[in-house]
């Protein structure tokens, strides 16, 4: 049934309700947030210069991660200022392009993050299976597509997204998380959402779809690598790390695209928080850690650079 005219109105501002059972602690969180989110800068900007300045790094894995590393900076931006803002204001709110704005950035690093890790399997995948091709297969130029890859088809689907959002009339204005989050708006609308919700569907088994795809690829690495120590050795360095982080974006998505859509009020706020949080706190910080801790030659050049030692970087 058609709500009556006089419930729809201009949204000009959003209202932020996530924040509101936090209030009692937000000197604690603010104080947690303000070391944590420091810390997700340094280690990924670690990590960025490294690959950047040391020509021994400017191969394709370390080029993806590098990508991984600026996407992981780029979504955070999205958040951690505005989160830390609310944390010391009274009133939780965010203009209407300002809550589109987030939308984008938060959710497009996310599709970001998919392509990347796609294109570092399928780098995996030519290097484990493919050794003698390896530098004829992977040129400048590919690498350039790759990298092109990972931006544009989520910028794309984001500002697809986005449009049909805006397009909405809107019967409220409270947004029941700690951010801006694409479907919580739809949820706000007076009409019919289906078109939106179609393309969300699309959007969301799409990038899904490359999670299983690389899942598949692995199982296909793991039966080539048995045949050789070298093979196997290669595989546990470079391709089990990617893996957890896939695992770990992959379930952090997972939750919250299942509970935006399907999720309980009943649960407590806190829970729902850290739900809706869970891609915005362990990503961006367990991506390089886990690349930097376990790659030899990019773990040496970080120290190298953080503790101003020479160390030799070796092959």
């Amino acid at each position: 049934m058609q709500p009556p005219l006089e419930n729809q109105s201009i949204v000009l501002m959003f209202t932020l309700s996530g924040l509101n059972e936090m209030m009692g602690k937000r000197f604690v969180f603010f104080s947690l947030t303000a070391l944590y989110y420091p810390l997700i800068v340094l280690c990924n900007v670690s990590i960025i210069y490294a690959v950047t300045s040391h020509k021994k790094l400017h191969e394709p894995m370390y080029v993806f991660i590098c990508n991984l590393c600026v996407n992981g900076l780029f979504g955070t931006a999205g958040f951690y200022p505005k989160f830390m803002y609310d944390l010391l204001s009274q009133y939780h709110v965010i203009s209407y392009a300002g809550c589109l704005i987030q939308i984008f950035v938060i959710y497009s690093s996310i599709l970001c993050d998919f392509s990347t890790l796609t294109v570092m399997a399928y780098d995996r995948y030519v290097a484990i299976c493919r050794p003698l091709d390896y530098h004829s297969v992977m040129t400048n130029r590919r690498v350039l597509e790759c990298i092109l890859f990972c931006w544009l088809p989520p910028f794309f689907f984001m500002c697809l997204g986005i449009a049909l959002t805006s397009r909405l009339k809107l019967c409220g204005s409270i947004i029941e998380k700690l951010y801006c989050e694409n479907w919580s708006v739809v949820k706000l609308s007076c009409f019919s959402t289906t078109v939106n919700n179609v393309i969300g569907y699309v959007i969301i088994f799409t990038y899904f779809g490359h999670a299983i795809l690389i899942f598949c690829s692995y199982i296909y690495l793991v039966k080539k690598c048995r045949k050789s120590i070298e093979g196997r050795h290669k595989f546990m360095q470079t391709c089990v790390p990617h893996l957890l982080a896939l695992l770990n974006v992959t379930v952090a998505l997972l939750f919250d695209v299942l509970y935006t859509r399907y999720g309980s009020k009943s649960l407590p706020q806190d829970l729902r928080n850290f739900m809706a949080m869970e891609f915005l706190l362990i990503p961006p910080i367990l991506n390089p850690l886990i690349y930097g801790l376990n790659l030899t030659r990019l773990r040496k050049e970080v120290i190298r650079l953080l503790f101003k030692k020479e160390v030799r970087i070796s092959d």
